[in-house]
């Protein structure tokens, strides 16, 4: 019990240390038409740069709310890519699905789990929603997702940044593909895809800086630094090279929610 308190004080300090870091006071750039879709929890926010309708994007991270997504798909008669291997996230994504066609019975609910008759999926066809139930990462392999340390939420990471990136807690196995694998699968050009978005739960690090060397350029990206929700000086160094990656390779960071959400623009 004593060692417990000890630790959890421990993490408070460290916690105030590293309280916020440079890019979470990022203020919205001006001259942008910044578009906000889907609930509280799950919304997104990104720039409409006239050039959307009619696209297929990319969106790595489910979970079990599907807000932003169905809002996209309905708003620009889009296909949208979603990729995420949890079991619970499938499982979301096949309820869903049994809602094709209809309107929303009621509004979304506070947290991360959506109702399926919150989604407005009136204007929504089946092919406009595509799962990949795989892990987005920097090569085509089998890895280790690691469960959150509480049992209830939905989100595994690889990295296991919330158990303090540690290799000896409890996993399951996934398959993982690249970008470059998902753009030719659906034909998209390298310097095609007009929206990325990652919250995949710091994996982003990794897959950022592998998509940065591999000359893709989606237009632009909307990511999640998950780390920055526990902040530390290894998270706060792992989102400086992710976010110079960003930058040598011609992207501005024009938005922040102030936490933990990015859009960044290719220039």
């Amino acid at each position: 019990m004593i060692m417990s308190i000890l630790k959890r004080m421990k993490e408070r300090r460290a916690r105030k240390k590293y309280r916020r870091h440079p890019l979470q006071d990022t203020p919205a750039a001006l001259g942008l038409d910044l578009v906000t879709l889907g609930s509280a929890y799950g919304g997104w926010t990104f720039h409409d740069d006239g050039n959307l309708n009619g696209t297929t994007i990319i969106s790595a991270g489910l979970g079990e709310d599907a807000s932003f997504d169905v809002e996209f798909a309905a708003k620009y008669d889009a296909r949208v890519i979603l990729v995420d291997p949890t079991q619970r996230a499938i499982e979301h994504f096949e309820g869903m699905s049994g809602q094709i066609g209809q309107a929303r019975a009621r509004q979304y609910v506070d947290g991360g789990t959506q109702p399926f008759d919150a989604y407005d999926l009136g204007d929504v066809a089946a092919e406009q929603l595509v799962l990949e139930p795989l892990a987005l990462w920097t090569e085509k392999t089998s890895l280790r997702f690691f469960k959150p340390e509480n049992p209830d939420h939905v989100s595994h990471s690889i990295v296991n940044f919330q158990n303090d990136y540690r290799d000896d807690s409890d996993f399951v196995e996934v398959d993982a593909c690249t970008l470059a694998e998902l753009l030719e699968k659906y034909e998209i050009g390298p310097d095609v895809l007009p929206l990325l978005k990652l919250d995949i739960e710091g994996a982003e690090i990794e897959v950022l800086q592998n998509i940065m060397a591999g000359g893709i350029r989606p237009k632009q990206i909307c990511v999640e630094y998950d780390e920055l929700g526990l902040p530390n000086e290894t998270a706060f160094k792992r989102v400086d090279q992710a976010h110079a990656s960003l930058t040598n390779a011609g992207y501005r960071c024009v938005y922040s929610n102030g936490t933990t959400d990015y859009l960044y623009l290719l220039e």
